[in-house]
């Protein structure tokens, strides 16, 4: 495909991903994408490119630099070497990252569990000669708040709410895919921990921050607050179940306490919606 041709291809896909906050269609649809912002090696230019990752822990995502099976690495992995700050676009967050390349035993175990949750990266690698690289972007702490997607607090609430009912409905997917009746994967059972804990975070810092905030300007509020603190205790509940789950050889127990889950907390982000969006609209 000539390089004209990808170029509006991927910027297709990259004002698609950003008007829709991560959401895309067609061939990426329901697929985990980010886009990853390297600075040119040899020009220093930013330059945007959509990538599939696969989460690994609390604050690292992994991309593998296949290119479709062609015989060279693509241009963005080039680039986060020579530079290997970059900025990642999650759809709801942004923030800057540490590209390292890994090596050896790590970086073939990772790749083993992406090929073990999708076998197409296997036949990437059958197509080249060369070793397809897997690359961890870890995030980069940042002072202050997270950077949101959105143009207001309640905007925002609805954004991170939305990514969580996305990658959720991914893992329900993943756990009903075909070989289901087999353990969980190793990918898998990391998308699950990875979720709980982004889940847990997000919780926290409603407890601490955002609830107290609305508490000082809308004491009316307080039985709707009281409520959703108390469903954070049940929710925490359910996520300590399902890290549980997930370690047993029965993936039944990991399924059902998935549905469970999934249950409770959009009935916990549809009320949240409902009694804090309107105050936030009149917090100022």
């Amino acid at each position: 495909m000539p390089d004209d041709t990808v170029n509006d291809f991927n910027r297709r896909i990259i004002e698609e991903f950003r008007a829709n906050r991560g959401r895309v269609g067609g061939h990426f649809e329901g697929a985990r994408l980010i886009l990853l912002t390297t600075t040119g090696a040899r020009s220093g230019a930013p330059h945007t490119t959509p990538v599939g990752y696969l989460p690994d822990g609390a604050d690292t995502v992994l991309v593998i630099a296949s290119a479709g099976g062609a015989p060279r690495h693509p241009a963005w992995y080039h680039n986060l070497l020579a530079h290997p700050e970059v900025t990642v676009e999650s759809g709801a967050f942004t923030y800057r990252a540490r590209a390292e390349a890994m090596a050896g035993e790590e970086r073939d175990r990772a790749f083993a569990r992406a090929v073990e949750a999708d076998p197409g990266w296997a036949a990437y690698q059958e197509k080249t000669r060369r070793v397809i690289p897997v690359v961890a972007l870890r995030e980069i702490p940042a002072d202050g708040p997270p950077n949101i997607n959105a143009g207001s607090i309640g905007e925002a609430i609805k954004v991170v709410h939305d990514a969580f009912r996305r990658e959720l409905a991914l893992i329900r997917s993943e756990m009903g895919a075909p070989g289901a009746g087999a353990p969980l994967g190793a990918q898998l059972r990391v998308n699950c921990l990875a979720f709980c804990h982004g889940l847990h975070n997000h919780h926290t810092g409603e407890d601490i921050a955002l609830f107290p905030f609305l508490s000082d300007r809308h004491p009316e509020a307080a039985p709707a607050l009281a409520r959703l603190r108390e469903e954070h205790e049940r929710i925490a509940e359910l996520v300590e179940d399902l890290r549980r789950a997930i370690d047993d050889p029965d993936p039944t127990l990991a399924r059902a306490e998935v549905e469970r889950l999934t249950k409770e907390l959009e009935a916990h982000l549809t009320y949240e919606e409902e009694q804090l969006l309107p105050l936030l609209e009149t917090a100022g």
